[in-house]
């Protein structure tokens, strides 16, 4: 019995989560993102740090609540386990995104095409490198920021996957990178620069 509820809870708020989705999205939305890959992290090691880092102290127990429950239900069968994980990254999506102020929307899957800045900036974090981001920009005192937030950025990455406060810092400098790059592009939206605003006050 207590399955078969779990399962009607899953069903149900998958349901929701759908119906109210739009086309307007962001970077984190995207089931190709980090904050969905931190998940699937979280699934597959039951270290709830991966996602931790995406989201406030006050919100760790209503995810890892969550958690324990997913995990409980995760062994009924193949079907359950992924409307089960696929709830998980849902709810871990839509509690980051509350947490900046900024309205969730429903995951963008495969097809999801983020803005060009966004992928320049991903491609720069991959290579370690920002040349091919600044040899599209033409204003040197734009280049300097570009600069600036890539090596905070790197110089945080390396943080140990249990030091959540340390986590959140690279988070943070991850997202003002990103974003100012998007900006450069010319590919911000409203959406996506109130998604800024919400990590730079």
């Amino acid at each position: 019995m207590l399955h078969k509820v779990n399962l009607t809870k899953i069903l149900s708020g998958l349901f929701l989560l759908f119906l109210f989705s739009n086309s307007i999205s962001a970077h984190c939305d995207s089931v190709e993102g980090p904050v969905v890959h931190a998940a699937k992290k979280t699934l597959e090691t039951g270290n709830l740090n991966y996602v931790f880092i995406w989201l406030q102290p006050e919100d760790e127990a209503e995810i890892e609540k969550l958690y324990k429950k997913v995990v409980k239900v995760s062994d009924i069968n193949e079907d359950v386990r992924e409307l089960a994980d696929m709830y998980f990254y849902e709810t871990v999506v839509r509690v980051h995104r509350m947490s900046e102020g900024v309205g969730y929307t429903g995951l963008e899957f495969e097809d999801f095409q983020p803005a060009v800045g966004i992928e320049a900036a991903d491609r720069a974090i991959e290579k370690d490198s920002v040349e091919e981001i600044l040899s599209h920009i033409n204003d040197k005192s734009k280049q300097e920021p570009v600069k600036h937030y890539f090596t905070d950025l790197q110089s945080k990455r390396n943080f140990e996957v249990n030091d959540v406060e340390a986590g959140r810092e690279y988070v943070k400098s991850y997202v003002h990178f990103i974003h100012y790059v998007e900006g450069l592009f010319g590919g911000a939206t409203d959406h996506n620069d109130s998604h800024n605003k919400a990590h730079t006050h």
